[in-house]
């Protein structure tokens, strides 16, 4: 391999919007924000995934196949 084409790794800091910071080792080497993380998104958290029912599509399709 070349010598010297290799990035250099530099310590760096991510803020998430709800607060949540944590230390990585990155080529940007400073501190940089997320809107979300793990901490917060609600796929990890198993919050907020509520069934959205737009224009009742749901009722058309029960309708549509006599479902109760």
């Amino acid at each position: 391999m070349k010598p010297d084409i290799h990035p250099i790794y530099k310590k760096s800091s991510f803020r998430c919007a709800c607060g949540t910071t944590w230390e990585v080792e990155s080529t940007k080497g400073e501190e940089s924000t997320v809107e979300i993380c793990s901490n917060c998104h609600p796929f990890f958290t198993g919050t907020g995934q509520n069934l959205v029912d737009t224009a009742g599509r749901i009722e058309k399709f029960n309708r549509r196949y006599n479902r109760a």
